[in-house]
């Protein structure tokens, strides 16, 4: 099969697909990699690596689009890159629909067939190609929120650890998955003050053998999260429902009582965020305030990183992407029900329940169609 790989066209999303090495891999396979001119530069991936590898160098994206029978990406299509999609082409990235109404209508128009990265499960209900970058925005949430408390950042002018004889910081994570549970291993590792707020006791318990002492869990039946909110100094939302919308945890009437200067980091803004206050925003331009609250939401994190995120990216899709072009789609998913779960789209279908609640769109099971 030709697979393609465009350049990432989000302001400041320096990722990619692919690897070279990845590139070497699905050559050695007996597939063709079409990768557009200087795609992985900002990651410190050069032409003359991909051509090493065995790919061909494209000037342009349309000719990718063109040529590709796969298309391989990190974020999800932009308008002039759905324009390009052809009927049957299958597209493989991040795509985040719950919260992209116009993107839907696009992919739906287009019949192409659209997977996924971040609905594709395992035996045991995660999300193996979401993990890897969930794992990278949780550890930059803490980063982020750090830098953000600082005054010349408006913040509250506060350190996460304290100093001696000072007070740290008071964090307070919303879930307990793997954004929370890195999340979780930054902020200890900054002796903050650590709550982690989830609705599974199990899970809980987990988090507190993995970090002892260093963390509070709060059960999220059992606690007035209000309170919480309002005694937070750091809030980072890691609230996921796969393929859903975020749910609005936290209110508008909640940041009113917060302290000034705090801070929100909504990681789940892919998905639409968990603030009720929160809307989209870019590496370029992260913050805004509003009730003297500090917002930061970066709908793509990891790209701040693209070295970091591409490679841990790749040891994450590369096995389903191998399958994909050696079996064609209709055989690689057919055989994998974990696969399966990534097939949004399919030939004009929304071919995933929740996507299909939030637009009102006819459900169509995967298996029916396929």
């Amino acid at each position: 099969m030709k697979i393609g790989v465009p350049k990432e066209i989000k302001p400041q999303e320096n990722r990619i697909g692919l690897t070279p090495d990845s590139v070497k891999i699905l050559i050695s396979n007996g597939h063709k990699v079409l990768v557009e001119n200087n795609g992985g530069f900002e990651a410190g991936f050069y032409n003359d690596q991909y051509k090493n590898a065995g790919a061909k160098i494209i000037d342009k994206a349309e000719d990718i689009f063109t040529d590709a029978d796969i298309i391989v990406k990190v974020k999800e299509p932009l308008s002039n890159e759905v324009k390009m999609i052809k009927e049957n082409q299958i597209v493989f990235t991040y795509l985040h629909l719950a919260a992209a109404k116009e993107l839907t209508e696009g992919l739906i128009k287009s019949k192409s067939v659209c997977i996924a990265y971040e609905t594709v499960t395992d035996n045991n209900g995660r999300l193996p190609l979401l993990a890897p970058m969930s794992a990278v925005a949780g550890r930059m949430s803490i980063q982020a929120g750090a830098h953000s408390l600082e005054k010349n950042q408006k913040g509250r002018g506060l350190l996460l650890g304290g100093a001696p004889g000072v007070e740290p910081a008071n964090v307070v994570i919303l879930g307990g998955g793997v954004v929370g549970e890195n999340a979780a291993l930054i902020a200890t590792g900054m002796k903050a003050k650590v709550h982690i707020v989830d609705k599974s006791e199990p899970r809980l318990k987990q988090l507190q053998e993995i970090f002892g002492d260093k963390i509070i869990p709060q059960h999220s039946d059992k606690i007035d999260l209000k309170k919480l909110v309002s005694e937070c100094d750091l809030l980072i939302g890691g609230v996921l429902i796969p393929g859903a919308e975020a749910p609005k945890l936290v209110t508008k009437e909640m940041i009113k009582n917060m302290k000034r200067g705090s801070v929100i980091v909504d990681v789940a803004i892919d998905q639409g965020g968990c603030v009720e206050t929160s809307k989209p925003t870019t590496h370029a331009n992260p913050t805004y305030i509003v009730d003297d609250v500090v917002h930061y939401c970066v709908a793509n994190m990891p790209g701040g990183v693209p070295r970091t995120s591409t490679l841990a990216l790749n040891k994450a899709t590369l096995p389903f992407l191998t399958k994909l072009a050696g079996k064609g789609y209709e055989k690689a998913l057919k055989e994998d029900k974990n696969f399966l779960a990534g097939l949004n789209v399919c030939k004009g279908k929304v071919t995933y329940k929740a996507i299909a609640d939030v637009f009102g769109y006819k459900y169509i099971s995967p298996n029916e169609l396929l």
